[in-house]
């Protein structure tokens, strides 16, 4: 049954990031890494898995958890043994492999199943025909792998990590890979290499000049994916905040740059260009998939002011003539119509932008950003919230149909002293003061609207959620 699904589309104190949603027997899976809410470091719980049938994304199902970090002789506990972004494939023999990046020491490790999300169990490390490990014949540095499965069975692995500056303290990063990323093809065992490294043509920072890469150069997050017989190989950029894409006819090599398929803070999306994220960016990583004509590109958004609380978000995008044009984001990207209906409760939460027009956005650090005037998406007692919501606090949400609505009540904790300004796409609606939460709409409602919040005034509050409500 078809019911509202919002922006984060999974439970709301749920944190499943570097999503990759893959389609198997007529269910999306969703395989990511699981942050801990607050924790000190990426990645630090145990992988879990959603899925959704694909004629209603509204249906998430939480699969509990497939693959435990202590399942790995080498697992054990604190921020730098953290178990990556995942990827799965199903392989010839029918099983499913999670292929998975643990701890520091550069190895692709290698879990397998006989369901899609079912429970996984240990298998091993991707490995050369001499059974040397990957990683150990001073290869760049390995991360992030992405499985892809083409019409003929072929199964090919791509990995890679390029920052724009290397760091001998963490992470093996002296290795990064300068070249940008590589593709390897698997033999049937899943596990040893029978072709590869081979950088494809998607280019570091290092090695992009003259190539049609510059200022979108790989950084991570590699994924390979395939539409109407080409290859689109999706990534993280150097800019972190935005998947980007590139296009060829080879799953091995000749990609060509082609553009962004969506930024976390909306950054670029209008023809001017948006320096300023409207959104706190950092990294993201997720990829596409396609159902019947419609496609959609999955990412991550991230919370609590700093970059270890991500979570699982999707657009539908536009595709066309082979090209994907930027998705925006939204408070309902997988909603069947894209559009909320004008009545009801509405959790604050789902805010596809949220800034500070006296500070703008921030980037997530792993540390805290100090508050300062920005607000700010957290949770107590697993239920989240817009925080710090103080003078020049913008939220704003995508879309509302408010052709019926006639009046908004917000729930806030803490007092107003000032004004709680609310517009549409044609301007200003209505203003709460602290004399009432609740206010009558006057303006010119669309069945496909915006609504927008800003505070201007004293001190600061919790913006809790807020409630449409139609003639009666």
């Amino acid at each position: 049954m078809n019911k509202l699904v919002f922006n984060p589309f999974l439970p709301e104190n749920e944190y499943v990031p570097d999503g990759e949603p893959h389609i198997f027997n007529d269910r999306v899976y969703l395989y990511g890494s699981h942050d801990k809410f607050n924790g000190e470091g990426f990645c630090l719980l145990d992988y879990v898995c959603y899925s959704a049938p694909i004629d209603d994304l509204s249906d998430w199902k939480y699969e509990g958890v497939i693959y435990q970090r202590k399942q790995d002789p080498d697992g054990k506990k604190g921020i730098y043994h953290a178990m990556y972004a995942p990827d799965v494939v199903q392989g010839k023999d029918g099983k499913y492999y999670l292929y998975y990046f643990l701890g520091r020491k550069g190895y692709i490790c290698v879990a397998r199943c006989d369901e899609p999300a079912g429970k996984y169990e240990y298998y091993g490390h991707v490995k050369y025909q001499d059974g040397t490990l990957l990683g150990k014949k001073k290869e760049p540095f390995q991360f992030d792998p992405g499985l892809f499965k083409d019409d003929d069975g072929t199964i090919y692995m791509y990995t890679g990590f390029s920052p724009r500056y290397s760091n001998p303290l963490l992470m093996g990063w002296h290795k990064t890979s300068k070249r940008g990323t590589m593709g390897f093809v698997l033999d049937d065992d899943m596990l040893t290499i029978k072709e590869g490294p081979i950088f494809i043509g998607v280019p570091s920072v290092h090695s992009s000049r003259g190539t049609g890469f510059e200022g979108h150069e790989f950084f991570e997050a590699s994924s390979m994916r395939k539409f109407n017989d080409k290859y689109y190989f999706i990534y993280s950029s150097i800019n972190g905040h935005e998947l980007c894409y590139a296009v060829s006819d080879n799953p091995l090599k000749g990609f060509k740059y082609q553009g962004t398929l969506v930024s976390n803070g909306d950054i670029g999306l209008s023809a001017k260009g948006i320096k300023d994220g409207k959104n706190p960016t950092g990294n993201t990583h997720g990829s596409l998939i396609q159902i019947k004509d419609k496609h959609y590109v999955f990412y991550h958004r991230h919370t609590n002011r700093h970059a270890f609380s991500r979570q699982a978000c999707a657009e539908t995008i536009k595709f066309e003539n082979g090209i994907f044009y930027q998705a925006e984001l939204t408070s309902c990207g997988l909603l069947k119509d894209n559009v909320l209906i004008g009545v009801g409760t509405y959790p604050s939460r789902i805010a596809c932008q949220l800034y500070s027009q006296k500070k703008n956005s921030y980037f997530s650090l792993m540390f805290k950003v100090r508050k300062g005037m920005r607000p700010f998406i957290t949770q107590r007692d697993d239920q989240q919230y817009i925080a710090n919501f103080s003078n020049g606090s913008v939220a704003v949400y995508k879309y509302f149909d408010l052709s019926k609505t006639v009046s908004i009540k917000i729930n806030i904790k803490g007092k107003l002293n000032g004004d709680f300004e609310i517009y549409n796409s044609n301007g200003l609606i209505g203003v709460i003061n602290n004399e009432s939460n609740n206010v009558l709409i006057k303006g010119e409602l669309l069945a496909k609207d915006v609504l927008k919040f800003i505070y201007k005034g004293k001190g600061h509050f919790d913006f809790i959620s807020f409630e449409l409500k139609e003639n009666s």
